[in-house]
């Protein structure tokens, strides 16, 4: 089968196989030329290269001309308090720092590279002190997969925002669902909007006003799909930086879901997770890769839907909601 399965795509131009699973077939890397990172979205606070965010390298002067910290430099860690978040930690140069949601804390990890790396500067290990109200022993280091040292903060590994020039600034809060700022323990800023660390399902569905029922993830963030990705075989058509706009969703364990159907086109095949060519994994439905937009700030937004006419919300089938093929 799997021979015949590789002439097959063979046949239509597939360049590279990946194994998955039974139930999706198997996944082609496809060429660049076939992504779209929804070039048309209204602008928001999503980081990418090619997004005019540049690298922590040339972020602008911090307040009242103050230079930001260098990219090499944390120094002396502080607590600030934001109007809106809380007490928030942030580097000697008053730079707002943050926590990943697909990092992992236990152990330290994380799974920010590239052009993640890019639009989201790790701080640096080697300079960081604690200041007055954090307390030391939560600070610590992770060693990232270029061999450099990240800070920790209660496991978690620290960021900067490139888009954060001046000393209080804190534009990455909330951006995709998955960026938010650190409190002085580690944990997300107490103020922060739209993080839910409990109350949702890690998949669920909502009653949108315009969209009728959506599916949403954990922080209640819209799930979206992208039309040029295909289903069977699974594959995407979403790589590189079009992840910065469309950060893929995690594995979600099926129990915890809600409204979710998890038959699939094909009876109890169709929630699996999608092993993709860069190495991610994937929650998919009905073997679709499902994504949220880092455009969508907070839960109830839905600006990534329609997106270059290629990006579509969810519903809980899988199907893709007003999408060209949903009209008929």
């Amino acid at each position: 089968m799997k021979t015949s399965w590789r002439s097959a795509s063979l046949a239509v131009g597939a360049v590279a196989v990946l194994a998955l699973t039974t139930a999706c077939g198997q996944e082609s890397t496809p060429p660049a030329s076939s992504q779209n990172v929804g070039a048309t979205a209204a602008a928001g606070d999503y980081g990418s290269a090619g997004t005019g965010l540049g690298s922590s390298a040339d972020t602008g002067a911090g307040a009242q001309g103050a230079p930001a910290a260098p990219a090499d430099s944390a120094g002396e860690l502080s607590v600030a308090t934001n109007a809106e978040l809380g007490k928030v930690l942030t580097d000697s140069a008053g730079l707002t720092l943050y926590r990943f949601d697909k990092d992992t804390a236990e152990p330290p990890k994380s799974n920010c590279d590239g052009d993640c790396a890019t639009a989201w500067p790790p701080v640096p290990a080697d300079d960081a002190t604690a200041g007055a109200g954090i307390d030391k022993a939560l600070l610590g280091e992770v060693v990232r997969s270029d061999g450099t040292k990240q800070l920790t903060v209660d496991g978690w590994p620290a960021y900067r925002y490139a888009k954060d020039v001046n000393a209080g600034e804190a534009k990455g809060q909330g951006v995709g669902g998955t960026w938010y700022a650190l409190a002085p323990d580690g944990k997300k800023a107490k103020g922060a909007k739209g993080a839910k660390e409990a109350g949702l399902p890690g998949l669920s569905t909502r009653n949108d006003p315009k969209l009728g029922e959506i599916v949403v993830d954990k922080n209640g963030m819209t799930v979206y799909r992208f039309l040029k990705d295909t289903q069977w075989p699974m594959s995407t058509a979403c790589t590189g930086a079009c992840l910065d706009k469309w950060p893929v969703v995690a594995p979600v364990d099926a129990k915890d879901t809600k409204g979710i159907d998890l038959q699939g086109s094909t009876p109890n095949r169709g929630y699996v997770v999608f092993d993709r060519p860069d190495g991610i994994k994937q929650q998919s439905i009905d073997c679709v890769p499902i994504y949220t937009f880092a455009g969508d700030k907070k839960p109830g937004d839905t600006n990534g839907q329609g997106v270059g006419g290629t990006w579509y919300a969810v519903r809980p089938d899988g199907k893709a909601v007003g999408a060209p093929e949903e009209k008929k």
